[in-house]
């Protein structure tokens, strides 16, 4: 495969399973870095939990995996493992998933591999980090919503502690190993230095809910509780209207007149006057708004709102997303051909004018690649294709 893209030349070794890592390296394959995924014998498990054109392709696997390259190594043994060294010769970042523990046992722990490559960024995804006392403690999605205050958060909107329906804590959680990698990229340019990199699931997922929610509670004393009201208020949910629901935002004042102006309901004062008496009395201006919405079709108040310049929009499936006449008309979509079929990848949300990203290629099968690099090691030129 030929690689472009802002990481185009960048050879990452990763040794990450499930969502969390590799997502992270899913948008470096994206935009151009050789992902060489190193699998245990069985497969990363990812391969085996959701539906997909045959075994071991489901598709979140084969989302989070396009554009790399498998190659199945059990690092039990002397063989593999020195496959693996030979590996980070060659390689720019080294990424695991792994527990400090298990990594330092099998002999690749930072240390042993900055020693065979001094250069190197090598970045650890973790589900707690490892100066605290859950370092060693299992991590999923689920968990660390929990122990970071979603179903919290949850309950206070919707009256019942819930997990929110993405895997937002490996997502989130990816996407700060993604920036967190390419800044020590970035730092390496500059200076030659290879160093650790350490992303952990909670306090990623810690950092990402009290942006808004730590809120009075950052404050010495308290001026408040750890929590973002707005955010929260029981009445901040799609409006019902006629015949569906609308998702739409009356916010900021200039927002707010054109919308008193052109609807006019009764209950609308001067007590409502500014975003600050709005945003204390947020939950009734929610009820009362959820009133008037009641009174229209959905598609006679997005043609209203939208010409008030009022956010608003409709309340989509996501079966309605491969066909959504925007997403369309930037291509956001990119059909790759594979062995076990043609895919439709949600492509790269981000757009450079001089080097683009875009997807290579399908998900590998399990192993695809192995014999394919181990020559590329044995050449005495060492040519990556």
């Amino acid at each position: 495969m030929k690689h472009t893209g802002p990481l185009a030349g960048v050879r990452v070794v990763d040794l990450t399973a499930m969502v969390m890592g590799p997502y992270c390296t899913q948008v470096m394959a994206d935009m151009g870095a050789d992902v060489i995924k190193v699998e245990i014998p069985s497969g990363d498990n990812t391969r085996y939990i959701s539906v997909g054109p045959e075994p071991g392709m489901g598709g979140v696997f084969v989302n989070v995996n396009r554009g790399k390259r498998s190659v199945v190594l059990d690092l039990r043994t002397d063989d593999d493992k020195q496959v693996l060294r030979d590996l980070i010769k060659t390689a720019d970042v080294f990424i695991h998933s792994m527990r400090a523990t298990a990594i330092a046992k099998l002999g690749f722990d930072y240390d042993a591999v900055a020693a065979i490559n001094p250069s190197i960024i090598y970045t650890n995804c973790y589900g707690y980090g490892r100066g605290g006392p859950d370092a060693n403690l299992t991590a999923y999605d689920d968990t660390i919503q929990a122990e970071c205050g979603l179903p919290f958060a949850q309950e206070l909107l919707t009256g019942e502690p819930s997990y929110v329906g993405t895997i937002v804590a490996d997502k989130v959680a990816g996407m700060t190993a993604l920036y967190a990698t390419t800044m020590a990229l970035f730092h390496r340019e500059r200076t030659g230095e290879g160093q650790e990199v350490e992303v952990a699931m909670f306090e990623t997922m810690a950092a990402f809910m009290l942006v808004e929610h730590a809120g009075g509670a950052m404050f010495t004393p308290p001026l408040g509780p750890a929590a973002y009201h707005r955010a929260v208020s029981p009445n901040r949910k799609p409006y019902r209207t006629k015949d569906g629901h609308i998702s739409a935002l009356v916010y900021n004042d200039k927002q707010w007149n054109a919308f008193v102006g052109a609807v006019a309901p009764e209950w609308a004062g001067e007590h409502f006057a500014t975003l600050e008496q709005r945003a204390a009395r947020i939950n009734e201006v929610y009820s009362l708004l959820g009133q008037t919405f009641a009174e229209r079709t959905t598609q006679e108040w997005l043609d209203l709102l939208r010409s008030l310049d009022v956010p608003a929009a409709p309340v989509r499936s996501l079966d309605e997303l491969f066909d959504n006449p925007h997403l369309e008309a930037v291509d956001f979509f990119e059909e790759v051909e594979s062995p076990y079929g043609t895919v439709r990848f949600p492509g790269p949300p981000t757009w450079f004018s001089r080097t683009p990203g875009r997807i290579d290629s399908a998900a590998p099968r399990l192993g695809e690649n192995t014999e394919e690099v181990k020559a590329q090691l044995r050449s005495a030129e060492g040519t990556w294709s």
